[in-house]
């Protein structure tokens, strides 16, 4: 089940998002690939906008799936 939250510039990182709703910073790619973005920095955003957020899925490894380091 998804959950639509709204964020800010003030919430820093879709990292932050990821650690406080997903419990691990880690996922913050699940979200933005969920929301079309590229790009975990949020400062540039002037006003709330609509962000969807997957369920938590505790069987998610870390890093980007595909990328290796």
């Amino acid at each position: 089940m998804t959950t639509t939250i709204r964020v800010t510039a003030a919430d820093g990182t879709l990292y932050h998002v990821a650690a406080t709703w997903l419990g691990d910073a880690t996922q913050w790619w699940r979200i933005a690939l969920l929301n079309n973005l590229d790009d975990p920095d949020l400062s540039g955003l002037c006003a709330p906008v609509p962000l969807v957020l997957p369920a938590p899925d505790s069987t998610q490894g870390s890093g980007v799936p595909g990328v290796d380091a």
